[in-house]
């Protein structure tokens, strides 16, 4: 088992957990990766798991090569200088390696509760500060009394915030979805209608679906608006238990099992263990077992 140790950065270790703590839904962050998120993310009260996981999907989808427009650099999108300033050599190889995630993560929290020390006297939301002071700089926060009115800025925090949950285990039952009935009743009708790759059921493409076209447009009626991607979907709501099932919810499907980014393929729950789904090309929207090997998990949509 990988050794994951605190850092001397005021990162508190994985027994020193803040009231925003919490574990991993499994396979919602790439398995090369769960380990340092579950035991960095609980760094200080205004970080979590989820929270840090949700950072890491937004700064890079979880890609350690990334490269920013900007030059932000890693899975953490680390500009060269803040690096200079912050980044830690975590595994102890003598290296402080931005390309290397077990640097990156342990860095990107300890910088994260670095930053909510900084803020502790500014007003509002703690945490929304820390990740507006990551995204826009510490005296940006700081001139602005709060999350500086930049556009950027402002959608950074509240896509981060919203996607928490989309990383968070869930403990306890999961709201009903008031979209639900309408998603399933959508689909239904759909039953029939032929699969086309990148079909979403607009004129432009004859009123046919893929699989995520599908899932979007039954969402769409109520007003939920999904991505037209099965693994960017995967993020959009709560992920449920199989024990907690419900007509409504989103089933998942990918290659790799502990790998989020392999996710190939969605369907809507309909109940009784069948879904609904535009399979493939060549076939039609169609009723079917959801009980493939591939099965990674489901997720209920919210707004």
């Amino acid at each position: 088992m990988l050794a994951l140790p605190a850092l001397g950065l005021g990162l508190a270790g994985a027994s020193a957990l803040g009231p925003r703590s919490g574990a991993l839904t499994p396979s919602t962050v790439p398995a090369s990766f769960t380990g340092l998120v579950s035991v960095y993310g609980n760094g200080c009260a205004e970080l979590s798991p989820g929270l840090l996981a949700a950072q890491l999907y937004v700064e890079s989808g979880f890609n350690p090569d990334a490269v920013s427009s900007a030059g932000a650099e890693g899975i953490a999108q680390f500009m060269p200088a803040t690096w200079g300033a912050h980044g830690v050599d975590a595994n102890g190889d003598g290296v402080a390696d931005v390309w290397d995630p077990a640097d990156a993560i342990p860095s990107a929290a300890a910088y994260d509760c670095q930053l909510a020390g900084e803020l502790s006297s500014v007003p509002g939301d703690p945490t929304s500060n820390m990740l507006a002071a990551y995204n826009a700089g510490v005296y940006a926060v700081l001139q602005n009394n709060g999350v500086p009115p930049y556009p950027q800025t402002e959608s950074y925090v509240t896509r981060i915030l919203a996607l928490e949950p989309s990383f968070a285990a869930v403990t306890g039952p999961v709201p009903m979805s008031s979209a639900a009935a309408a998603a399933v009743a959508f689909a239904e009708a759909a039953v029939g209608i032929p699969y086309q790759w990148g079909g979403n059921g607009g004129a432009e493409a004859n009123g046919e679906f893929d699989c995520s076209g599908l899932t979007q447009a039954a969402y769409a009626i109520s007003g939920i608006a999904l991505p037209h991607n099965a693994a960017a979907q995967w993020y959009a709501g709560t992920h449920v238990p199989i024990d907690q099932l419900q007509p409504g919810d989103l089933v998942f499907f990918a290659t790799n099992l502990n790998d989020p980014s392999t996710i190939h393929h969605v369907g809507i729950y309909i109940g009784n263990g069948q879904m609904i789904d535009a399979p493939h090309t060549g076939a039609e929207v169609r009723v079917e077992s959801y009980n493939w090997p591939d099965y990674i998990g489901a997720v209920r949509p919210k707004a």
